[in-house]
C-alpha cells in the first residue's frame, strides 16, 4: 500500500466542498466514477445483486450511484454515508427532485463509523471511494459488519496498478488527488478475506486508459470554459490542473493505475 501522511479527511472533504469537487462532477457527470451508468449496471449484474434488497453505499457522494440502483435496479432502499456535508445536501437535494426520497437516505459520518446496524444490509456498494479512506482495514471491516451473513461487498476502486508506483509518482499522485493510502488488487482482497467474506472477483476493469483520455479530451476539446468558470477563470490553475491530468493519463496508460473490481461474499 502506498502511503502519504500529510492527507486526511479533513483535506478530502475540504476539496469536494470546494471548486475541485465540481470540476469532479463537470468531467464526470453526477456519478463521479469510471464508467457512470455502464459501469454500475454491469457491477450490478456480476454482483448478483437482484430487486426487492437493501444496500448500503460507503462513500455514497451526492448519491447518483444509489439513485441508479434504485431507478435501474429496482432495489428496495439504499442508505448512503459520506462525510462530506455539502455533497450529502445535493444528494438529498437531487434525491427529492427525482422522486426517489422515500426509498434513499444520506447518513452524515466516517464511513469506518457509520453508525449503521449490526448485519442489516444485504449489499454494501462502493464505487471508486474508498481511494479517500485512510483506514482501508477498517473501511473493509466496517462493510463485512453491516452486511447479513451471505450478504455481498462490492465495489470498484482505484488502485495501484501491477506496474506499480515509485515513491515520487506515488507522492505527486496521492497529492494531487487527495488520497491518503492507495490500495493493490492483492491488498483489497487480503484485507477481505481477513474480515470474513469469500472473495469470488478481485481484478482489473481495463477501463481506466480510455477514460482518462476521455476526460482530457473533454476538458481540452469541450468543457474548458466551464471549467475555467468553476476555477474563477484561473488559467494558471486550469494549466496546472492539465499537467496532473496528463501525469495521471500517463499513469494510467502505463498500468502504474487502474481501477479495481471486488466481490465478495460474508461468510
Amino acid at each position: 500500500m502506498k502511503e502519504l501522511g500529510n492527507i486526511g479527511l479533513a483535506d478530502v472533504t475540504a476539496a469536494y466542498n470546494s471548486a475541485e469537487g465540481d470540476l469532479w462532477e463537470l468531467i464526470m457527470g453526477q456519478q463521479i466514477h469510471i464508467g457512470g451508468l455502464k459501469a454500475s449496471l454491469d457491477l450490478v449484474a456480476r454482483a448478483g445483486i437482484v430487486a426487492g434488497t437493501k444496500g448500503i453505499d460507503l462513500g455514497c457522494c451526492n448519491g447518483a450511484g444509489m439513485r441508479a440502483l434504485v431507478r435501474f435496479s429496482n432495489v428496495a432502499s439504499m442508505v448512503g454515508v459520506d462525510a462530506t456535508d455539502g455533497v450529502v445536501e445535493r444528494g438529498r437535494r437531487r434525491t427529492a427532485e427525482e422522486g426517489l426520497a422515500d426509498r434513499i437516505r444520506f447518513v452524515l459520518a466516517d464511513v469506518c463509523d457509520s453508525g449503521l446496524p449490526v448485519g442489516g444490509a444485504d449489499f454494501v456498494w462502493g464505487e471508486d471511494a474508498w481511494c479517500y479512506v485512510t483506514d482501508k482495514p477498517g473501511l473493509i471491516r466496517e462493510a463485512s459488519r453491516l452486511l447479513r451473513p451471505g450478504g455481498t461487498v462490492a465495489y470498484t476502486d482505484w488502485v495501484e496498478g501491477p506496474a506499480g508506483l515509485s515513491s515520487t509518482e506515488a507522492d505527486r499522485f496521492l497529492g494531487f488527488m487527495k488520497f491518503p493510502t492507495l490500495e493493490s488488487i492483492p491488498g483489497y482482497a487480503s484485507c477481505l478475506e481477513r474480515s470474513g467474506c469469500r472473495v469470488d472477483v478481485a481484478e482489473d476493469t481495463g477501463r481506466f486508459p480510455s477514460y482518462m483520455d476521455l476526460y482530457m479530451d473533454m476538458l481540452e476539446m469541450q468543457l474548458t470554459y466551464d471549467a475555467l468558470r468553476i476555477l474563477g477563470f484561473d488559467m494558471a490553475m486550469m494549466e496546472a490542473m492539465a499537467g496532473e491530468m496528463t501525469f495521471l493519463r500517463e499513469l494510467a496508460h502505463a498500468g502504474k493505475v487502474v481501477q479495481g473490481r471486488f466481490i465478495a461474499r460474508k461468510k
